[in-house]
């Protein structure tokens, strides 16, 4: 039985480890040709074999596409292994750097801003006139924080608010080339965190009093990218378990 997303050529930036990761794994099973996007020194190549050796289809790009020139070679290889260009994962970024706001460090604050916003303008500017002759689509990793914003890590909160405004842009903009753009904004995920303290923390605030898996989150990337959504764009789909109204009542705090 064909997969949802058979046939179809997809990049996966920041596709190394976690969501990433999940997200590239998922597609390959779904019958796409990823290229598998990340840093040199993300375990891509691991990746790819990983999917290769199930069968599926990959090819690996390794570089920063914060960068100009790495992201537009990036687009290319796909062009130049796949022919087509059908979905563009926007997934690459992180916090990096944790520091109240007058202590942020301005060369983390750079390179933040590389990682989680000069990535996703390039990747698009760049994918978007493949995209057009596929009507094709793009799919983001936003976050909770992108609409709540993030003490500690203000800069992180407002790099994702700029991804949930310009998934939207993007969506207005390219509607008339049949080309789809929609945003997956995760809670709290399951990682490997030393700190017990900081790992439980986010539970309290989630009513579904769990964190969330990469596959949980990559089932709703593999919707949004399938012609399932067809009729879907400009959204902010929120994968949090409820962390985003977890200040407000629950069940718990309500009368039988």
């Amino acid at each position: 039985m064909p997969g949802r997303l058979e046939g179809k050529v997809v990049i996966v930036t920041g596709a190394g480890s976690g969501i990433g990761e999940a997200i590239a794994h998922k597609f390959a099973a779904e019958g796409a040709r990823v290229v598998v996007n990340g840093l040199p020194t993300d375990p891509i190549l691991e990746v790819t074999k990983a999917i290769t050796d199930k069968g599926g289809k990959a090819v690996v790009y390794a570089g920063d596409v914060g960068e100009d020139e790495r992201a537009k070679a990036c687009v290319g290889l796909a062009i130049e292994n796949y022919g087509k260009l059908d979905v563009l994962v926007s997934n690459a970024g992180s916090p990096l750097f944790n520091a109240p706001i007058h202590k942020y460090d301005l060369n983390q604050f750079d390179k933040l801003v590389t990682r989680n916003i000069r990535s996703i303008f390039l990747m698009t500017r760049y994918a978007i006139p493949h995209l057009q002759k596929t009507g094709g689509n793009i799919v983001a990793t936003g976050s909770e924080v992108g609409t709540l914003g993030m003490a500690g890590n203000t800069p992180y909160g407002g790099a994702k608010g700029f991804v949930h405004a310009f998934i939207k842009g993007v969506a207005v903009e390219q509607a008339k080339h049949g080309i789809r753009a929609n945003c997956v904004c995760p809670g709290p995920i399951n990682r490997e965190c030393k700190n017990e303290e900081a790992a439980q923390s986010p539970l309290s605030q989630t009513p579904m009093g769990r964190r969330g898996t990469a596959e949980e989150i990559a089932n709703v990337f593999t919707f949004l990218a399938s012609d399932m959504a067809s009729y879907v764009t400009g959204a902010l789909w929120v994968v949090d378990g409820g962390t985003t109204i977890g200040k407000g009542p629950t069940t718990s705090d309500l009368e039988a």
